[in-house]
């Protein structure tokens, strides 16, 4: 047996991020960002990235939850659950509408302090990202997101003043989130909100991909670097969609097949965090011709300029099959993908496999031997308002019950380094995925429907209650009452 209980200071808390929570999209000299012309999809249905902000056309990001004005009372909810941290993204647009303005906006500074000081208010440490898909649009457009070297320019400048800015009241950072996402460059919806990248037709989206994913390891290695010369006691993380990999069966194709896509999903984090890229990679780029611009002074940059701990969501596992292709003939990731019998599926068809957060959280423990902290846990559902406004949860308590307690297994059994655990969309958000409402994986119920109807009354669910007591008891008791 073990002791089911969480290290003293462990930071129990929520995730979300600024598009899917704050709306607001264009007030106090906010700019458009990707996330701006983004339309509402539905599951099947892919959300389309519009030329602008067109008259007719859905955009939930818009209004979100309207977090922009609620965030008092959304972090005073957050509190009585106990958290102890809180995870969300400053919008880039807040800050430099255009990307490449010269000075910042300081009514979008101040909305920051304003939030971090209601934060801290109740002892909620914030855990920050600076790049959670909203790479400004005016870089998207006149530069072509991060295919272009100048980007990074403009990134640091945004994050040497968000850090000197914040110095002081911001401790954990993570710079790009889920980086490892654009592994699925046949994913257009996913390249351009990961890079700001439209793919013109005809173009190579591997080697667009590979290029601009170095332009963005680059900037990360100087945003660490500005950071810690600012101050030292600052954490900066990186921030990788971990999903456990697993070979169809027992077959050696399958198993060399299951090391190769993992090989090609996390060589962004390995470059996080050895400062080079592995050697399967190099060779591979070699192979396909790919001449991506890398100068030795980029190398030189990554060496110095590797991360304090590693950020992860984890949501899902996958299983690959040389079926469909062999280990050497791996390109399009997505391409190795078979459903594994074992594992039950959500509502939007993802697996439910908890284990394989224990693998991962001991796969990235023995690969990276970092600090980790799982930043994204959580199920998607649709939520039902009883008759007297109460909201039964019992599939999402079930669900992180599930998780939280092969997380423990890992830390006590397995000796992970683990420093806190943000289940995501702590409170009702709109989804990245679809732009939905009704794919719900709050603690906190927001009154709002898919077609943007609702009063945003905000609602403690089921699992508020027992988010509460899992952190009271610093996840000693999972049990719903």
């Amino acid at each position: 047996m073990f002791e089911a209980k969480m290290p003293k200071g462990f930071l129990w808390g929520g995730a979300v991020a600024a598009h899917q929570v704050e709306g607001a999209w264009n007030v106090d000299g906010k700019g458009p960002s990707v996330a701006d012309v983004m339309t509402a999809g539905a599951n099947g249905v892919p959300r389309k990235i519009t030329d602008g902000v067109l008259k007719g056309e859905n955009y939930p990001n818009h209004e979100a939850i309207d977090f922009y004005h609620h965030y008092k009372e959304d972090i005073k909810l957050m509190a009585e659950m106990g958290f102890k941290c809180f995870r969300t993204s400053i919008a880039w647009t807040r800050i430099f509408p255009n990307g490449d303005d010269a000075e910042p906006n300081e009514a979008g500074l101040k909305f920051y302090d304003d939030l971090f000081d209601e934060c801290h208010k109740y002892g909620i440490e914030p855990v920050i990202t600076l790049h959670h898909f909203e790479m400004p649009w005016h870089l998207v457009k006149k530069y072509g997101g991060w295919q272009s070297r100048k980007t990074i320019d403009f990134f640091t400048r945004y994050a040497r003043v968000v850090f000197k800015r914040y110095q002081h009241k911001v401790k954990y950072w993570m710079t790009f989130n889920e980086i490892d996402n654009q592994s699925a460059f046949n994913n257009a919806f996913l390249m351009a909100t990961n890079s700001g990248i439209l793919f013109k037709k005809g173009q190579n989206r591997e080697a667009a991909m590979y290029q601009a994913a170095h332009y963005e390891l680059v900037a990360s290695a100087l945003a660490v670097k500005i950071a810690h010369q600012i101050n030292p006691k600052m954490k900066i993380g990186c921030m990788v969609n971990f999903a456990s990999v697993y070979p169809a069966t027992c077959d050696p194709d399958d198993t060399l097949l299951a090391q190769r896509v993992a090989q090609r999903r996390y060589w962004f984090s390995d470059v996080h965090v050895n400062g080079v890229y592995p050697k399967e990679v190099e060779a591979y780029l070699k192979q396909k011709g790919y001449r991506p611009d890398i100068t030795a002074e980029d190398r030189q940059i990554l060496r110095e300029g590797t991360v304090d701990y590693v950020g992860f969501s984890y949501y899902e596992s996958m299983t690959v099959s040389a079926k469909k292709v062999d280990a050497d003939h791996l390109t399009d990731l997505d391409a190795a993908v078979v459903d594994n019998k074992y594992l039950p599926k959500t509502q939007w068809d993802w697996s439910i496999d908890p284990e394989g957060l224990r693998y991962a959280l001991n796969w990235l423990t023995d690969r990276y031997h970092k600090p980790l902290f799982i930043v994204e846990n959580g199920m998607g559902a649709r939520d039902k308002v009883e008759a007297d406004g109460s909201i039964h949860d019992d599939y999402r308590i079930k669900y992180l019950q599930s998780h939280i307690s092969e997380m423990e297994k890992a830390v006590a059994l397995d000796g992970v380094d683990l420093m806190g655990y943000t289940p995501w969309g702590c409170i009702d958000l709109v989804s990245a995925g679809t732009g939905q409402m009704s794919k719900r994986y709050g603690f906190i119920y927001v009154d709002k429907d898919d077609q943007g109807n609702g009063t945003l009354k905000r609602s403690r669910k089921d699992s508020f209650y027992w988010y509460k007591n899992v952190i009271k008891s610093n996840g000693a008791d999972l049990q719903s009452k």
